[in-house]
């Protein structure tokens, strides 16, 4: 595994260390992960790394188009490695789970705005919200009245974290 993931840093101009290579681990077993779970997850790999660390490596991996950042609204920051292609998101409004779905229209921008007001457009992200097949049986797409008991794997699913950053930390802030 770290040697795919050693070639994939070099390729983008990115040394390969510890760091990198645990932040990419848990995104490759926790798609969709908030900066929290990502933080957890890469500091059972390597205990003393840092969150501001974990951080720096995001938004190195963002930048270098080895990780996507989506943003539904509402919710924290989510990463995931899968970059390249032009896929959108389905968002449950009840738990927050998200689950990846590919354009039905295919090249980007898969959408073409009324009016463009001068920009040249090369992207569209799209965000379908509704409820995911759990929380249809918890109440027939409504929030469930109690909050249900999740294994740890629906948890990372799920991405049930209070915490995120913002993007001013991973878009260039104060977090290098």
């Amino acid at each position: 595994m770290e040697t795919r993931w050693a070639h994939q840093l070099r390729a983008v101009g990115l040394r390969v260390t510890r760091p990198r290579l645990s932040v990419l681990s848990v995104l490759a077993d926790r798609p969709h992960a908030d900066a929290d779970t990502i933080v957890t997850g890469a500091r059972e790999l390597h205990p003393s790394l840092s969150p501001q660390a974990v951080y720096g490596v995001l938004k190195a991996l963002v930048a270098q188009g080895l990780a996507r950042r989506i943003e539904p609204a509402g919710a924290p920051a989510l990463f995931e490695l899968r970059v390249g292609d032009n896929h959108h998101h389905l968002v449950c409004r009840s738990c927050g789970a998200v689950a990846d779905v590919d354009c039905a229209v295919g090249a980007a921008p898969c959408l073409v705005p009324s009016g463009t007001a001068g920009f040249v457009v090369d992207e569209a992200e799209v965000v379908f919200w509704g409820f995911c097949p759990d929380c249809q049986l918890d109440g027939q797409g409504r929030a469930p009245a109690e909050p249900r008991q999740m294994s740890e794997h629906q948890i990372s699913e799920h991405q049930m974290s209070e915490h995120h950053i913002s993007e001013h930390q991973i878009r260039g802030g104060a977090i290098a």
